[in-house]
C-alpha cells in the first residue's frame, strides 16, 4: 500500500523519460519503419505513432530496461499496421504498392517489377501473424541473427528458426502463385 501511495505521489515524469527515449532512439525507430514502408512520410508517421503511444501510457509499465527492443518492436508493429490499413483501404480503388528504389541504370520494366515485388513482399509480410511478421522483419529487413531476435521477442532461438522457415515457405508459395508457377 505504501509503495502504491508513493507511486501516486511521485509518478515517474513521463515527459522527461519520453524525451530521453526519443533523443536516444528516434533514428532507430525511423530507420526500422522506413525499411518496412520504404516511404519517408510513412516512416515519420510511424515514428510519431510510436512516441504518441508512449506518451499516452503516462508512465505505466515503462520499458526503460529494454527500451531499444521495445521501441523496435513498436516500430515494426506500427509500420505493419500502416501497411495493413493501406492494403484494406478502398480509397480511389487503388491498391497501395510501396516504392523501392531500383538502380537508375536498370530498364524501366525491371524497375517497375522491383517496385511491385517489394510492395507485394511488404503486403505479404503484413499478412503473417504478428509474431511471425515481427520475426521476419527483424531477420530480413533489420538483418538480426536468430539469437538476437529470440531475445527481442522473448522466444527460443529454435522457435525463431521454425517461425522463419514456415514464413519463408508460405511467402515462397504465395510468390510462386503470383507468378503463375507451380507450388510445391
Amino acid at each position: 500500500m505504501l509503495s502504491k501511495t508513493m507511486e501516486m505521489e511521485n509518478p515517474s515524469p513521463p515527459s522527461a523519460d519520453l524525451e530521453t527515449l526519443f533523443v536516444e532512439h528516434n533514428r532507430m525507430v525511423y530507420r526500422t519503419a522506413y525499411r518496412l514502408t520504404r516511404n519517408a512520410s510513412d516512416a515519420e508517421d510511424v515514428l510519431q505513432t510510436v512516441f504518441l503511444r508512449m506518451a499516452s501510457r503516462n508512465g505505466r509499465a515503462s520499458p526503460l530496461g529494454q527500451a531499444e527492443a521495445y521501441l523496435r518492436r513498436a516500430a515494426i508493429n506500427a509500420a505493419l499496421d500502416l501497411i495493413r490499413q493501406r492494403r484494406h483501404s478502398t480509397d480511389k480503388g487503388e491498391k497501395w504498392i510501396g516504392l523501392q528504389a531500383a538502380p537508375a541504370n536498370e530498364q524501366p520494366e525491371h524497375q517497375m517489377w522491383v517496385r511491385q515485388a517489394a510492395g507485394w513482399l511488404r503486403e505479404a509480410v503484413s499478412g503473417l501473424s504478428e509474431q511471425a511478421a515481427e520475426i521476419f522483419v527483424l531477420r530480413f529487413f533489420e538483418e538480426r541473427g536468430n539469437a538476437e531476435i529470440a531475445e527481442i521477442v522473448g522466444a527460443s532461438a529454435n522457435s525463431v528458426a521454425v517461425t522463419l522457415h514456415r514464413s519463408r515457405e508460405r511467402l515462397r508459395e504465395e510468390f510462386q502463385q503470383l507468378l503463375g508457377g507451380q507450388h510445391g
